[in-house]
């Protein structure tokens, strides 16, 4: 099951712009061992795997530049991206540098406890939030997300993370890899 939140504040800071920042967070159990979950978090070439219209290639570790494409057929923006916290198995916080997406993104598995004293199963939640930074003004901003882009953004994400449940609840223990290495 996943939930999502969104918050929307004005600001500047875009180009002297005025922004609009949209905030999403959304979180989903996951039946897989936290350590393998991780894993796949940040495995960014299988992010194709379950991350809506998105491939991702890029380092591991803090400072190490990740890169993203969003598109839809022929429309689409590159996302580049610097590790700004990397604490495996737990959180990864990447910021966004590009001209189309600005802000910061995290990544955090936290272990579940499934099933009564002694009966654990490994389950963990995967939780994502985007604080997006967007070059809308104030009233527009605010309208434009509100009505378009916060919905839409909500609907990918939550798809995104359902499929990301799918695919990690394929996951064995005897798969290889290492927490923030993948296999």
């Amino acid at each position: 099951m996943s939930s999502a939140q969104l918050s929307l504040s004005p600001d500047t800071d875009y180009r002297g712009l005025m922004v609009t920042r949209l905030t999403l967070r959304a979180g989903v159990a996951v039946a897989a061992d936290p350590v393998r979950v991780w894993d796949l978090v940040v495995d960014w070439h299988r992010q194709h795997e379950w991350i809506l219209a998105t491939s991702t290639e890029g380092g591991h570790g803090l400072g190490a530049k990740v890169t993203g494409r969003t598109a839809l057929g022929p429309i689409g923006f590159t996302d580049p991206m610097i590790i700004t916290e990397w604490s495996p198995p737990n959180r990864c916080i990447v910021n966004h540098l590009g001209p189309v997406v600005r802000g910061s993104g995290e990544f955090e598995v936290v272990p579940l406890a499934v099933g009564g004293a002694g009966a654990a199963s490994p389950w963990a939640e995967f939780r994502w939030t985007e604080r997006i930074d967007l070059p809308l003004p104030r009233g527009l901003g605010k309208l434009v997300v509100a009505a378009v882009v916060g919905p839409l953004a909500r609907l990918g994400l939550g798809w995104s993370l359902r499929r990301f449940a799918r695919v990690a609840a394929t996951l064995t223990a005897d798969q290889p890899g290492e927490p923030g290495k993948p296999g």
